[in-house]
């Protein structure tokens, strides 16, 4: 019961671990999928009574727990995969234009069904994981009254405590691995249970032989899906994406994909990073966010010796940085295998790839003046403001707030933090999510800033792959960035897009824009305030396509 306790658990993170990177809203897939399983599991201890016979029972679950939980990743992946090629392949088929894919009505329904086919499987795994202990107690009441009176404690006891282990081995090595290998793992030791209760208890369980030869064969089918099953699985999911899937990659953090789409007459390919399904983003123009996010930034700021970047591990707002030609960078940001990637490609990476990301990036990471750091940036600053850092201009370039442990990234208490580690005559620049599409969440930055202490003016600028996007301007003392860079003759940066009048005209917005912001609050600590504006404003295009 122990060892099948943390089969259960595992089952639960896996689902809920891979609707959450290929379809987004990570923390809703969590949630939603342990309570779904909870309930079927109590279902399912109700449904066990049903079963006359708790041997045969008992092993006949365990076979086909470990056959659907091993097979559960992948199906999901292939049925939701064509279900995104779906409209393509009509339109290839009846020759019809590009533009006249037939998306919506039957199809869409269908589309959007496929992804919830996860919890569908998180139901039928729980209403199986159910019945294992009042079956185990059937058997153990059937072996030896004796022990009936310990039976629950000593049932629910293992169940408990293997649970625990179950989430120890998740968090310690399963995250770290593919996921589809780490179904075939766990489907392995409910196999492996399944083995030894038949052996054990050979004489009492009908038709025997029969099942013994259905768990051989589930055996080859684990060691099919252990070795061929990740790029399956891999090649079913790179058709959830238009262009071509050349590289994918799973850290301990999140799900990287390259895409690649071929464009012919001499021109260079467009390669763009998808991370847990959402774009990051496209070589085609990536310069313009980045421009955006960063010589605004240095401008306004006094000096530019000491920068801190928090986020971006793909090193493409460190190139423009040392444009400015720092004494020192230094880069905060989590992940360690993705910036890995983008200083010394993988050499599995095909190696246009490699070529072309390191040129994207100028080869930044290699500069002797970067310093990276691979910490939580919540925690990490800490260890900055501890050693007496401060820095003359501050970059935060995270992902947006669609998570509650990124929430706590875009709070008052972490700009407070900020706040500590920066120049008084610095400036401060947050990404802020798109004012168009999450208006509220893009004022609340703003506000959050503000209750921090600083003075905060916002911009915008179209960015064609993610559309209207914004980012909020801080500084601490004297004039607010906003005059500090209309004071300006020219841009100290000669960019191919930028220009100093278009960062002037970014600082306009609507006459109405900020017209309900008293109505607007900021993001405080615990509060989770940004991120239910976040969820609401995206939560009729939550997926693919968000940054």
């Amino acid at each position: 019961m122990a060892v099948l306790a943390g089969c259960g658990l595992i089952y639960e993170y896996l689902l809920s671990h891979y609707a959450g990177r290929i379809l987004g809203a990570l923390e809703a897939a969590i949630y939603t999928m342990i309570g779904l399983m909870i309930v079927s599991m109590g279902l399912g201890a109700f449904a066990a009574r049903r079963i006359k016979d708790a041997f045969t029972g008992f092993a006949v679950l365990e076979l086909t727990v470990a056959l659907c939980g091993s097979l559960a990743i992948l199906i999901t992946a292939a049925v939701i995969g064509f279900g995104q090629q779906l409209p393509m392949l009509i339109a290839s088929t009846l020759g019809l234009p590009p533009d006249q894919l037939p998306e919506g009505g039957m199809i869409g329904s269908l589309q959007k069904l496929s992804e919830h086919l996860p919890y569908v499987w998180g139901v039928l795994l729980g209403l199986m994981i159910g019945m294992e202990i009042p079956l185990i107690a059937r058997v153990r009441q059937s072996l030896s009254d004796e022990h009936l009176l310990h039976n629950a404690g000593t049932i629910y006891g293992a169940d408990y405590i293997g649970a625990g282990i179950g989430a120890a081995i998740w968090v310690g090595f399963m995250l770290a691995i593919d996921i589809q290998l780490a179904a075939a793992l766990t489907a392995s030791f409910n196999l492996l249970a399944g083995f030894v209760f038949i052996w054990r208890f050979w004489p009492k369980i009908q038709r025997a032989k029969l099942l013994l030869a259905g768990h051989f064969v589930v055996t080859g089918v684990l060691l099919l899906l252990a070795i061929q099953g990740p790029s399956w699985e891999q090649q079913f999911n790179n058709l959830l994406y238009k262009d071509k899937v050349v590289y994918a990659k799973a850290t301990r953090f999140q799900q990287l994909t390259f895409t690649e789409r071929l464009r012919g007459n001499g021109l260079s390919p467009i390669y763009s990073l998808y991370i847990n399904g959402r774009l990051q983003f496209s070589s085609i123009d990536e310069h313009i966010y980045h421009a955006f996010l960063v010589h605004p930034t240095l401008a306004a700021s006094a000096r530019h010796n000491k920068v801190l970047i928090i986020g971006g591990g793909d090193g493409l707002g460190l190139k423009q940085v040392l444009r400015w030609e720092p004494e020192q960078v230094t880069l905060l940001d989590l992940d360690a295998a993705l910036v890995q990637l983008f200083k010394t490609p993988d050499t599995n990476m095909p190696k246009r790839l490699s070529q072309a990301l390191l040129a994207l990036n100028g080869n930044a990471f290699n500069d002797p003046r970067v310093n990276v750091i691979h910490d939580d940036a919540f925690n990490g600053v800490d260890k900055l403001i501890a050693a007496g850092e401060k820095y003359d201009a501050i970059i935060v370039d995270l992902p947006d707030p669609s998570h509650p442990d990124l929430n706590k990234l875009y709070s008052d208490y972490f700009y407070r933090k900020l706040k500590e580690l920066m120049s008084s005559d610095g400036a401060l620049t947050v990404q802020s999510t798109s004012p168009y599409h999450a208006q509220k969440a893009f004022i609340s930055v703003a506000k959050t800033l503000a209750l921090a202490g600083f003075d905060v003016k916002q911009y915008h600028h179209n960015v064609p792959s993610f559309g209207e996007w914004g980012w909020s301007i801080a500084t601490l003392n004297g004039k607010d960035a906003q005059h500090r860079l209309a004071l300006l003759t020219e841009l100290p940066i000669a960019d191919d897009w930028l220009t100093l009048g278009l960062v002037k005209g970014a600082f306009e917005f609507p006459a109405n824009f900020y017209q309900d912001a008293t109505n607007i609050k900021p993001n405080e600590l615990g509060s989770l305030q940004l991120y239910h504006y976040h969820q609401q404003a995206w939560s009729e295009t939550q997926g693919l396509d968000l940054f």
